[in-house]
Protein backbone atom coordinates (compact mmCIF):
# COMPACT_ATOMS: atom_id res chain seq x y z
CA UNK A 1 0.00 0.00 0.00
CA UNK A 2 1.36 3.23 -0.62
CA UNK A 3 1.75 6.00 1.77
CA UNK A 4 -0.46 8.17 1.05
CA UNK A 5 -3.25 5.29 1.01
CA UNK A 6 -3.22 5.19 4.48
CA UNK A 7 -5.68 7.27 6.86
CA UNK A 8 -4.03 10.31 8.24
CA UNK A 9 -4.42 10.63 11.98
CA UNK A 10 -3.55 14.63 11.63
CA UNK A 11 -6.28 17.29 12.59
CA UNK A 12 -4.72 20.09 14.20
CA UNK A 13 -2.28 21.97 11.97
CA UNK A 14 -3.34 24.07 8.89
CA UNK A 15 -0.39 23.35 6.51
CA UNK A 16 -0.77 26.93 4.94
CA UNK A 17 0.37 28.37 8.31
CA UNK A 18 3.35 26.89 8.71
CA UNK A 19 4.78 27.59 5.49
CA UNK A 20 6.25 30.82 5.71
CA UNK A 21 9.50 30.89 4.38
CA UNK A 22 11.78 32.78 6.95
CA UNK A 23 11.06 32.03 10.54
CA UNK A 24 11.89 34.43 12.94
CA UNK A 25 13.51 31.96 15.11
CA UNK A 26 16.55 31.74 12.63
CA UNK A 27 19.59 33.13 14.80
CA UNK A 28 21.44 34.11 11.05
CA UNK A 29 20.52 35.52 7.50
CA UNK A 30 18.23 32.54 5.73
CA UNK A 31 21.34 32.84 3.15
CA UNK A 32 23.71 31.64 5.44
CA UNK A 33 22.39 28.20 5.92
CA UNK A 34 23.66 25.60 4.30
CA UNK A 35 27.04 27.37 2.59
CA UNK A 36 28.56 24.56 0.54
CA UNK A 37 31.39 26.79 -0.38
CA UNK A 38 34.20 24.81 -1.13
CA UNK A 39 37.19 26.20 1.05
CA UNK A 40 40.12 23.84 1.75
CA UNK A 41 41.28 26.11 4.04
CA UNK A 42 38.17 25.80 5.91
CA UNK A 43 38.37 22.33 8.35
CA UNK A 44 34.59 22.45 8.66
CA UNK A 45 34.15 23.02 4.46
CA UNK A 46 36.59 20.95 3.63
CA UNK A 47 35.45 17.61 6.00
CA UNK A 48 31.50 18.09 4.61
CA UNK A 49 32.79 18.11 0.80
CA UNK A 50 35.08 15.01 1.68
CA UNK A 51 31.74 13.69 3.36
CA UNK A 52 29.81 14.29 0.09
CA UNK A 53 32.61 13.27 -2.22
CA UNK A 54 32.86 9.53 -0.52
CA UNK A 55 28.30 9.42 -0.46
CA UNK A 56 28.51 10.25 -3.95
CA UNK A 57 31.30 8.08 -5.61
CA UNK A 58 29.69 4.69 -3.28
CA UNK A 59 26.47 5.43 -3.47
CA UNK A 60 25.16 2.77 -6.35
CA UNK A 61 21.99 1.07 -6.58
CA UNK A 62 24.41 -2.32 -5.32
CA UNK A 63 25.19 -0.70 -2.75
CA UNK A 64 22.00 0.58 -1.41
CA UNK A 65 20.58 -3.30 -2.22
CA UNK A 66 23.12 -4.28 0.15
CA UNK A 67 22.68 -2.10 2.39
CA UNK A 68 18.77 -3.20 2.71
CA UNK A 69 19.66 -6.67 3.23
CA UNK A 70 22.19 -6.00 5.83
CA UNK A 71 20.23 -3.32 8.18
CA UNK A 72 16.37 -4.20 7.50
CA UNK A 73 16.86 -7.60 8.82
CA UNK A 74 16.63 -5.38 12.07
CA UNK A 75 18.79 -7.53 14.13
CA UNK A 76 21.42 -4.89 14.75
CA UNK A 77 20.81 -4.24 18.61
CA UNK A 78 17.60 -3.26 20.43
CA UNK A 79 17.49 0.02 22.19
CA UNK A 80 14.75 1.96 23.89
CA UNK A 81 14.44 5.71 21.74
CA UNK A 82 15.64 7.17 24.60
CA UNK A 83 19.01 4.90 25.25
CA UNK A 84 19.42 4.85 20.87
CA UNK A 85 19.05 9.02 21.22
CA UNK A 86 21.73 9.43 23.75
CA UNK A 87 24.05 7.87 21.92
CA UNK A 88 23.55 10.90 19.41
CA UNK A 89 26.01 12.95 22.38
CA UNK A 90 29.04 11.34 20.43
CA UNK A 91 28.19 11.92 17.00
CA UNK A 92 29.15 15.26 15.10
CA UNK A 93 27.45 15.23 11.42
CA UNK A 94 30.26 15.38 9.43
CA UNK A 95 28.31 16.77 6.19
CA UNK A 96 26.79 19.52 8.17
CA UNK A 97 27.57 22.91 7.19
CA UNK A 98 26.06 24.87 9.35
CA UNK A 99 26.24 22.72 13.24
CA UNK A 100 29.40 21.35 14.67
CA UNK A 101 27.87 20.33 17.70
CA UNK A 102 26.79 16.64 19.16
CA UNK A 103 23.28 15.98 17.14
CA UNK A 104 21.41 15.23 20.49
CA UNK A 105 21.29 19.20 20.67
CA UNK A 106 20.14 19.75 17.26
CA UNK A 107 17.87 17.17 18.20
CA UNK A 108 16.43 18.98 20.96
CA UNK A 109 16.51 22.04 18.87
CA UNK A 110 14.48 20.72 16.22
CA UNK A 111 11.68 19.43 18.55
CA UNK A 112 11.18 22.54 20.73
CA UNK A 113 11.26 24.93 18.14
CA UNK A 114 7.92 22.95 17.03
CA UNK A 115 6.88 23.04 20.51
CA UNK A 116 6.61 26.47 20.47
CA UNK A 117 5.02 27.23 17.12
CA UNK A 118 1.93 24.22 17.65
CA UNK A 119 2.35 23.08 21.23
CA UNK A 120 -0.38 21.54 20.83
CA UNK A 121 0.43 18.58 18.33
CA UNK A 122 2.77 16.55 20.04
CA UNK A 123 3.23 13.91 16.73
CA UNK A 124 5.58 16.89 15.45
CA UNK A 125 7.56 17.72 18.42
CA UNK A 126 8.42 13.86 18.25
CA UNK A 127 9.05 14.07 15.37
CA UNK A 128 11.75 17.06 15.58
CA UNK A 129 13.57 14.75 18.57
CA UNK A 130 13.62 11.66 16.44
CA UNK A 131 14.09 12.47 12.94
CA UNK A 132 18.10 11.86 12.98
CA UNK A 133 17.89 8.74 14.77
CA UNK A 134 18.80 6.54 12.32
CA UNK A 135 22.49 7.87 12.50
CA UNK A 136 23.33 5.31 15.16
CA UNK A 137 24.15 3.61 12.38
CA UNK A 138 27.28 5.35 12.40
CA UNK A 139 28.14 3.72 15.62
CA UNK A 140 27.41 0.14 14.70
CA UNK A 141 30.26 0.05 11.23
CA UNK A 142 28.42 2.40 8.97
CA UNK A 143 30.59 4.88 7.55
CA UNK A 144 29.24 8.56 7.65
CA UNK A 145 28.63 9.04 4.06
CA UNK A 146 26.19 6.33 4.09
CA UNK A 147 24.39 7.43 6.85
CA UNK A 148 24.36 11.44 7.25
CA UNK A 149 23.56 14.28 4.57
CA UNK A 150 21.43 15.01 1.80
CA UNK A 151 19.98 12.13 0.27
CA UNK A 152 19.22 11.04 -3.79
CA UNK A 153 17.36 8.69 -6.49
CA UNK A 154 19.89 6.18 -7.45
CA UNK A 155 19.52 4.33 -10.88
CA UNK A 156 18.50 7.50 -12.62
CA UNK A 157 20.03 10.70 -13.66
CA UNK A 158 21.43 12.45 -10.98
CA UNK A 159 19.93 16.00 -10.53
CA UNK A 160 21.92 19.18 -11.02
CA UNK A 161 21.07 20.67 -7.77
CA UNK A 162 22.61 17.46 -5.75
CA UNK A 163 25.16 19.15 -3.24
CA UNK A 164 28.83 19.17 -5.01
CA UNK A 165 27.49 17.59 -8.49
CA UNK A 166 29.64 18.80 -10.72
CA UNK A 167 32.81 17.49 -8.95
CA UNK A 168 32.08 14.44 -6.63
CA UNK A 169 30.35 11.82 -8.63
CA UNK A 170 33.43 10.85 -11.05
CA UNK A 171 33.65 6.97 -10.70
CA UNK A 172 30.76 6.74 -9.65
CA UNK A 173 29.81 3.54 -11.66
CA UNK A 174 26.05 4.13 -12.34
CA UNK A 175 26.96 6.92 -14.17
CA UNK A 176 28.73 4.54 -17.14
CA UNK A 177 25.52 2.37 -16.84
CA UNK A 178 22.95 2.58 -19.48
CA UNK A 179 20.28 1.04 -17.66
CA UNK A 180 20.77 3.94 -14.68
CA UNK A 181 22.47 6.98 -16.50
CA UNK A 182 19.12 8.31 -18.03
CA UNK A 183 16.68 10.53 -16.76
CA UNK A 184 14.19 7.79 -15.72
CA UNK A 185 16.68 5.73 -15.52
CA UNK A 186 15.05 1.98 -13.70
CA UNK A 187 11.97 3.81 -12.63
CA UNK A 188 8.91 4.32 -15.07
CA UNK A 189 7.25 7.87 -15.38
CA UNK A 190 5.24 9.12 -12.66
CA UNK A 191 5.87 6.03 -10.76
CA UNK A 192 5.90 7.50 -7.49
CA UNK A 193 8.49 9.37 -4.95
CA UNK A 194 7.33 5.74 -2.80
CA UNK A 195 8.40 3.79 -4.75
CA UNK A 196 12.12 5.06 -5.85
CA UNK A 197 15.26 3.80 -4.44
CA UNK A 198 16.90 6.37 -2.40
CA UNK A 199 20.76 6.88 -1.28
CA UNK A 200 21.05 4.89 1.65
CA UNK A 201 21.27 6.89 5.11
CA UNK A 202 19.60 8.13 7.97
CA UNK A 203 16.35 8.58 7.06
CA UNK A 204 15.08 5.20 5.11
CA UNK A 205 16.71 3.36 7.95
CA UNK A 206 14.49 5.21 10.44
CA UNK A 207 11.77 5.04 8.36
CA UNK A 208 11.75 1.40 8.22
CA UNK A 209 12.86 1.09 12.21
CA UNK A 210 9.52 3.35 12.90
CA UNK A 211 7.34 0.77 10.61
CA UNK A 212 8.79 -2.60 11.53
CA UNK A 213 8.37 -1.79 15.32
CA UNK A 214 4.73 -0.78 14.72
CA UNK A 215 5.22 3.25 16.23
CA UNK A 216 1.87 5.08 16.41
CA UNK A 217 3.11 8.56 14.63
CA UNK A 218 0.71 9.55 12.31
CA UNK A 219 1.32 9.27 8.36
CA UNK A 220 2.83 12.82 8.09
CA UNK A 221 5.69 12.00 10.63
CA UNK A 222 6.79 8.77 8.25
CA UNK A 223 6.67 11.27 5.06
CA UNK A 224 9.27 13.64 7.09
CA UNK A 225 11.32 11.37 8.62
CA UNK A 226 11.67 9.34 5.56
CA UNK A 227 12.36 12.32 2.82
CA UNK A 228 13.59 15.84 4.73
CA UNK A 229 17.50 14.92 3.66
CA UNK A 230 15.44 14.88 0.15
CA UNK A 231 16.20 18.66 -1.25
CA UNK A 232 17.20 17.80 -4.76
CA UNK A 233 13.22 17.16 -4.54
CA UNK A 234 11.18 19.21 -1.87
CA UNK A 235 13.45 21.98 -2.08
CA UNK A 236 14.94 22.70 -6.42
CA UNK A 237 11.82 20.53 -7.55
CA UNK A 238 13.74 17.57 -9.14
CA UNK A 239 12.35 14.46 -9.99
CA UNK A 240 9.24 15.70 -11.02
CA UNK A 241 8.42 13.20 -13.58
CA UNK A 242 8.87 10.81 -11.32
CA UNK A 243 5.42 11.93 -8.46
CA UNK A 244 2.34 10.45 -8.54
CA UNK A 245 -0.33 11.97 -7.67
CA UNK A 246 -0.39 12.13 -4.08
CA UNK A 247 3.20 12.96 -3.82
CA UNK A 248 2.56 16.79 -3.47
CA UNK A 249 1.18 16.19 0.33
CA UNK A 250 4.57 14.10 1.30
CA UNK A 251 6.48 17.23 -0.13
CA UNK A 252 4.18 19.75 1.50
CA UNK A 253 4.48 18.19 5.25
CA UNK A 254 8.44 17.96 4.58
CA UNK A 255 8.55 21.48 3.87
CA UNK A 256 6.60 21.86 7.14
CA UNK A 257 9.13 20.25 9.29
CA UNK A 258 12.19 22.06 7.08
CA UNK A 259 11.24 25.24 9.57
CA UNK A 260 12.15 23.18 12.66
CA UNK A 261 15.38 20.66 11.15
CA UNK A 262 16.93 23.76 9.14
CA UNK A 263 16.56 26.95 10.85
CA UNK A 264 16.57 25.55 14.54
CA UNK A 265 20.59 25.17 14.19
CA UNK A 266 22.12 27.43 16.54
CA UNK A 267 25.12 27.48 19.18
CA UNK A 268 22.42 28.15 21.58
CA UNK A 269 21.63 24.58 23.92
CA UNK A 270 18.99 23.62 25.34
CA UNK A 271 18.43 21.85 28.62
CA UNK A 272 18.11 18.62 27.61
CA UNK A 273 18.27 16.92 31.14
CA UNK A 274 14.87 19.59 31.90
CA UNK A 275 13.25 18.54 28.61
CA UNK A 276 13.77 14.75 29.07
CA UNK A 277 10.46 14.00 31.34
CA UNK A 278 7.81 15.71 28.52
CA UNK A 279 9.85 13.83 25.94
CA UNK A 280 9.91 11.02 27.39
CA UNK A 281 6.05 11.40 28.07
CA UNK A 282 5.76 11.11 23.78
CA UNK A 283 7.99 8.54 23.59
CA UNK A 284 6.24 6.65 25.40
CA UNK A 285 3.14 7.66 23.63
CA UNK A 286 4.07 6.59 20.23
CA UNK A 287 7.30 4.69 20.10
CA UNK A 288 7.30 2.60 23.66
CA UNK A 289 9.49 0.57 25.06
CA UNK A 290 12.59 -1.42 23.47
CA UNK A 291 13.10 -1.22 19.13
CA UNK A 292 14.70 -3.61 16.94
CA UNK A 293 17.08 -1.82 15.38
Amino acid sequence: MRLLDQKSSVNCIDPSELMRPEPAFADKEISKFRDYTIDPTDPLKDRVQRTYREMHLNQTVDFVKGRHADWLQFNHFTATIREALEKLNDLVDESDPDLDLPNIVHAFQAAERAREEYPDDDWLHLTGLIHDLGKVMAFYGEPQWAVVGDTFPVGCLWSDNIVYRDTSFAGNVDGDNPKYNTKYGMYKPNCGITNITMSWGHDEYLYNVLKHNKSTLPNEALYIIRYHSFYPWHTSRDYTHLEAPGDENIMKWVNIFNRYDLYSKSAKIPNIDELWPYYQNLIDKYCPGELQF
